[in-house]
């Protein structure tokens, strides 16, 4: 037995955003229904829907930083109950049987993680419809609980992507007291990361190409900002970095940043250009036994982890609330950069 349900999407590539009609299933045994209220958008939204990246399938319903309210349950849920907040962010589904699955790492499920549009499954109409919709339902692993209060909960849902994509690896390579913690990039992403490595008590420097963003900067939380056009700032800097997190989205020279490494120092690429990076020099790098590594959002534990973590020390993203007449609108002015920092659906809109 499926619902209709209001959304939005695409039906091709080359076709505007336009109200949909979709088919949500009755709730499983281990399923939660919920009620959407907030959907966030993001770049990979538009990357998606406009077959910027291949494998697209239409009709296409993006959306994946999901936040409302559970409105049934299947009988087998125990985590769950109708009334309570709750979160949906890019996955909803994993093999939960190879060695990622097992570590809590589903993001990298060695079988395919199932996103939360545009993945496969048996519903119809044969892929995952996403969060520009009135309803979603999920299987309660890849339900999370929403802690911050009620009338924070539409600046919640970029953390479902972008909150949880520079936490992992923060938390991953331990920023924290006593780190120096570089953030490349003020933007939907970059703006997550000052606020987040600052929260763990990081020593934070925000790098920009603009000088109008250094007190935005310091106002979300950085030590010190250093404009990464000017040598004579980027070259106080040399050989200092624990750990730097490259949110930028298009492609850029990495030995600049690299050469700010301390020994064994990391830098982590989060932001995905649509064509490479140039190569690095490689004896930078031997030189110091530095690295250059990537990361993937985080796991369903993890993500618990920075929802929980964001509620105690009251974080969320800075965002501009939309209406659903109004995406194609927000597409253009994020590429445009002309968002602080992110936008999202009021989905009482549709």
């Amino acid at each position: 037995m499926t619902t209709i349900v209001k959304a939005r999407g695409a039906h091709a590539a080359d076709q505007p955003v336009v109200a949909l009609d979709i088919p949500r299933r009755a709730p499983g045994a281990r399923d939660v229904q919920i009620e959407i209220a907030y959907c966030g958008i993001c770049h990979s939204d538009l990357h998606t829907i406009r077959s910027e990246w291949p494998g697209t399938r239409y009709p296409c319903v993006p959306g994946h930083e999901i936040v409302g309210h559970v409105s049934a349950v299947g009988k087998d849920v125990t985590r769950f109950k109708v009334g309570d907040t709750v979160g949906v962010g890019c996955m909803v589904g994993s093999c939960r049987r190879c060695a990622a699955c097992a570590e809590g790492l589903e993001q990298y499920c060695e079988n395919g993680m199932v996103g939360t549009y545009n993945g496969p499954t048996t519903d119809a109409p044969g892929h995952t419809l996403g969060g520009y919709s009135q309803r979603i339902v999920v299987d309660e692993k890849f339900v999370l609980h929403v802690r911050h209060p009620q009338d924070q909960l539409a600046a919640v849902a970029p953390l479902l992507c972008a909150g949880i994509t520079t936490y992992s690896p923060l938390r991953h390579w331990q920023a924290g007291p006593g780190k120096k913690v570089g953030v490349v990039g003020i933007g939907g992403l970059g703006h997550m990361g000052i606020k987040l490595a600052h929260a763990m008590g990081a020593h934070v420097v925000a790098f920009t190409t603009s000088e109008s963003k250094r007190q935005q900067a310091h106002a979300l939380g950085a030590d010190e900002v250093v404009n990464s056009r000017d040598e004579t700032q980027m070259a106080a800097h040399r050989g200092s970095f624990d750990f730097i997190l490259d949110t930028v989205a298009a492609p850029h020279v990495l030995d600049a940043f690299t050469a700010l490494l301390k020994r064994d120092g990391t830098l982590c690429l989060v932001g995905a250009p649509a064509t490479p990076h140039p190569s690095p020099a490689v004896s930078g790098l031997i030189f110091g036994r530095k690295s250059i590594a990537g990361s993937l959002i985080g796991g369903i534990k993890e993500t618990q982890d920075m929802l929980d973590f964001c509620a105690g020390h009251g974080i969320v993203a800075d965002i501009e609330l939309v209406r659903a007449d109004e995406i194609e609108t927000a597409y253009e002015r994020m590429l445009r950069s002309d968002v602080k920092y992110r936008f999202v659906i009021d989905i009482a809109t549709l």
